[in-house]
């Protein structure tokens, strides 16, 4: 991406004048960009620890359609906005306008009651609106009633009424929308926003703004952000290489996170490339469970570590991708690929959007092997819909470096900078994405009980399954033979109801029966299913269905494996949904994974 003023030729990718001017000057010991990017600091939220067949259904290849209402997502007026939200300290006057000096930048708190780390810093910010050195500049904070878990507004009020005699002099803004946590991407608490005086966001710091951070910020308040405004240096990281790899960590300051219940929680990140890395990053910021999107430089020549975006566009052979970290409790990896899928074309090489070069290739990059099995299937799955080859690289990251200051949260700072991607669609789950969230368990029988499963909505079947998974399950449909990925996956999981998340078979009794579906020789246990007699098309067959959503999944018979049973369950692969055994802690099947030998 060229910088703030340098013009894009979206023939070639390459800038059209020179290079932007040079690194920033030192604000006491630290840059003032360096102190604010040195870590995406702990936080009430979730942010990355280190990281640990031929189809005969074929699709018309469809290509993403580029932008449409993705504009309003954008920021616009956010200074106007915050100026008019109600103000809830008692003495601080009725609005944002009585707290927000026009003629100075002003530095934004959102937090929320959940979280422990925003309580336990209300007073450290407090302390910083009355400090003299922070004269230059508004420090106000902002709740969300009704959003990311908060207390609904009358609660909140309510609850804050107790709070405020601790902190009189601190502005407590309230956004019950939630428009402006929805339109920066926050998902973390507690996060800021960095305004110039014309209310234009220089910056977005998702996780805790220090003591060390804040004093630079004061300082170079009086220069609206100039020197932070320029910045082209690249945020400050700690790199770290492991004994077998290439593989770049980004070490978190004290490393601990919260969930909305204020307790520890663990995260995981993939690397995703899907043309210019402006897009990618704010659309993948405002999909659910998703913590934070940090743009960046994958997988390109050894020989040149730490790229510059000159180097990138010049041939280092790196990719212009970004850093996707989300909460393992909200959401999976196979979720995410599915969001990525719907705004890239996967069979264009070297080219999404108008942007073109290998700089712009797509890719899935992954630092845990256990994700493996888990995009490959994905990618396979993607490339049954089309009759093109799919050219979506998918292998471990190689090298992964942080992109230049002025490219992180571009499109947030540039509402009418150029993007590829439909920001909306981050707004709709995508067909067959899992809406329950399951309990806890610490057995095999609390993980296979049946009310543990029944928190599905059928009514909504249609929008959260595919057509052909809603035909399979709800109309007894039949997918075509060799039709489906799960046919020729052997890979360790379980394999759930893609209904209700209710586990159904294990991949130990998978087995390659060369019918053409996905055959088991038994169920994960035997109170999972139902059996049926079947007397359509003049046969008489037995079939099965799940237990809780009472979902279609296929047939058994008296043909299988001798030395197993004698059974062969034949399973239609859309009425199922695979869990790869690496991934089955955190998607509430921990005790199962003894099972799968």
């Amino acid at each position: 991406m060229p910088s703030n003023n340098t013009p894009r030729d979206h023939n070639n990718g390459s800038a059209t004048s020179s290079k932007p001017s040079g690194w920033l000057k030192n604000v006491s010991a630290f840059g003032v960009t360096s102190v604010l990017s040195a870590g995406l600091l702990i936080a009430c939220g979730q942010i990355s620890s280190a990281e640990n067949g031929t189809s005969t259904s074929k699709k018309v290849n469809s290509q993403n359609s580029g932008v449409t209402n993705s504009r309003d997502m954008l920021p616009s007026d956010m200074l106007k906005q915050i100026q008019a939200l109600p103000q809830l300290t008692k003495g601080l006057g009725k609005n944002g306008a009585a707290v927000i000096d026009p003629n100075k930048p002003t530095l934004v708190k959102f937090w929320a009651s959940w979280c422990p780390l925003c309580l336990g810093t209300l007073a450290e910010t407090e302390e910083w609106r009355t400090d003299p050195k922070f004269a230059n500049l508004n420090v106000v904070t902002v709740a969300s009633p009704g959003q990311l878990n908060e207390k609904a507004t009358g609660e909140f009020e309510k609850w804050y009424a107790g709070v405020q005699g601790d902190y009189p002099k601190l502005p407590v803004l309230v956004d019950a929308s939630g428009e402006l946590i929805t339109k920066l991407g926050v998902q973390v608490y507690p996060s800021w926003a960095i305004l110039d005086k014309k209310g234009n966001l220089v910056h977005l710091v998702k996780g805790n703004m220090t003591a060390e951070q804040a004093y630079a910020l004061a300082e170079n308040a009086g220069n609206d952000f100039a020197e932070l405004k320029a910045g082209n240096a690249k945020p400050v990281a700690t790199q770290a290489l492991d004994n077998n790899s290439k593989i770049e960590t980004i070490k978190q300051k004290d490393g601990v996170y919260y969930n909305d219940k204020g307790k520890a929680i663990n995260t995981r990140s993939i690397y995703l490339a899907g043309g210019c890395f402006w897009g990618v990053e704010a659309y993948m910021e405002r999909v659910e469970g998703v913590v934070d999107a940090v743009s960046g430089y994958a997988n390109g020549d050894d020989t040149q570590p730490n790229p510059s975006y000159e180097q990138v566009i010049r041939g280092s052979g790196h990719t212009e991708a970004v850093k996707v970290t989300y909460d393992a409790d909200k959401t999976d990896l196979d979720t995410i690929l599915k969001y990525y899928f719907r705004v890239i074309d996967p069979t264009s090489l070297n080219k999404q959007g108008n942007d073109r070069g290998v700089q712009y290739r797509s890719g899935i990059y992954y630092t845990d092997s256990k994700d493996k099995a888990v995009v490959d299937a994905a990618v396979a799955k993607l490339q049954d819909k089309y009759e093109q080859k799919i050219v979506v690289e998918h292998e471990s990251l190689d090298n992964f470096y942080l992109a230049e200051m002025y490219h992180q949260d571009y499109l947030a700072k540039n509402p009418n900078g150029y993007c590829h991607v439909d920001l909306s669609l981050a707004d709709d789950k995508p067909a067959g994405t899992a809406t329950t969230k399951l309990a806890p368990v610490n057995t095999v029988a609390e993980t296979l009980a049946a009310k543990r499963y029944a928190g599905f909505d059928k009514n909504a079947l249609k929008n959260t399954l595919t057509k052909e998974q809603y035909n399979i399950t709800q109309d007894a449909g039949t997918e075509r033979a060799f039709s489906h990925e799960y046919d020729n996956l052997f890979a360790p999981g379980i394999y759930v109801d893609v209904v209700s998340g209710e586990p159904l078979f294990l991949s130990t009794d998978k087995y390659n029966s060369q019918c053409g579906w996905p055959s088991f020789t038994k169920p994960i246990d035997m109170q999972v299913i139902t059996q049926h007699d079947d007397m359509a098309y003049n046969m008489v067959r037995t079939e099965i269905r799940s237990r809780v959503a009472d979902s279609h999944l296929g047939h058994v018979f008296p043909d299988g494996p001798k030395d197993r049973g004698g059974l062969r369950y034949c399973i239609n692969g859309g009425a199922l949904q695979f869990i790869p055994v690496a991934v089955m802690p955190q998607s509430g099947y921990g005790p199962l994974v003894k099972l799968v030998k």
